[in-house]
């Protein structure tokens, strides 16, 4: 019997690209893509309904609280997912990956994989030099309180259902990733990461595209991982 795979992809004002990434999406293997529109005032709401996902509206800004939203969702869905994924909505990742992500875990090999930029084979210019440092400090720190080895925070990722309700997800911003990972650690689920490919974002990161976004994403990863330890 084919395991049940659901996505959640978090959107944020991504008309242009939430449609390819959907598409692309390998309707074989995803039964279903929960789309949660984060406060979009672009058509990214009516653009992801009619390229065929599921549509969620949390108005509240937050790349956490977006997660929590499709998650939500996903409990009070009958029957629930065996694996969700996760990945952003800017086609920054490569969907037709999905099927790399899933295997350790079809595998029996594995809990939570991240797609690790930082092992495969990232475009010019897809990551900017204060994200490259950022994910090589957070994941060092990751290392040295949680002794987890990890080389990327990247959004792309797949994690058993079960495993992931066991982690009990609360940020609701841009420590949601790190919190995942280190979480995991914490209650020993098995953590792997495979290789993934990485090109430039369609539009502007809300996030690394501006100093402000990057100075909260890095002040608040930095926070999460001394939060629990």
């Amino acid at each position: 019997m084919n395991p049940l795979v659901k996505v959640i992809i978090p959107a944020y004002n991504e008309e242009d690209a939430i449609e390819k990434v959907i598409r692309e999406i390998p309707k074989e293997i995803v039964s279903e893509v929960v789309v949660v529109n984060n406060g979009s005032t672009d058509n990214t709401e009516n653009t992801a309904r009619q390229a065929g996902a599921t549509v969620l509206n949390e108005p509240v800004a937050g790349y956490g609280r977006a997660c929590l939203k499709g998650i939500e969702y996903l409990a009070q869905s009958k029957p629930t997912p065996d694996i969700v994924v996760f990945m952003d909505g800017d086609y920054s990742d490569y969907p037709e990956e999905i099927s790399m992500l899933l295997a350790p875990i079809l595998e029996n090999n594995a809990d939570l994989v991240i797609g690790s930029r930082a092992l495969g084979k990232r475009e010019r210019g897809s990551m900017t030099p204060q994200q490259v440092f950022g994910n090589w400090l957070a994941t060092r720190l990751l290392k040295i309180f949680y002794g987890v080895k990890f080389t990327d925070l990247g959004p792309f990722r797949a994690i058993n259902y079960e495993k992931l309700v066991a982690l009990n997800m609360l940020d609701k911003n841009y420590g949601w990733t790190v919190e995942m990972q280190l979480k995991a650690a914490k209650i020993g689920l098995r953590c792997v990461e495979v290789p993934v490919r990485y090109r430039k974002r369609i539009g502007i990161s809300k996030v690394s595209g501006t100093v402000k976004g990057t100075v909260m994403a890095g002040y608040k990863i930095i926070t999460t991982i001394f939060k629990y330890w």
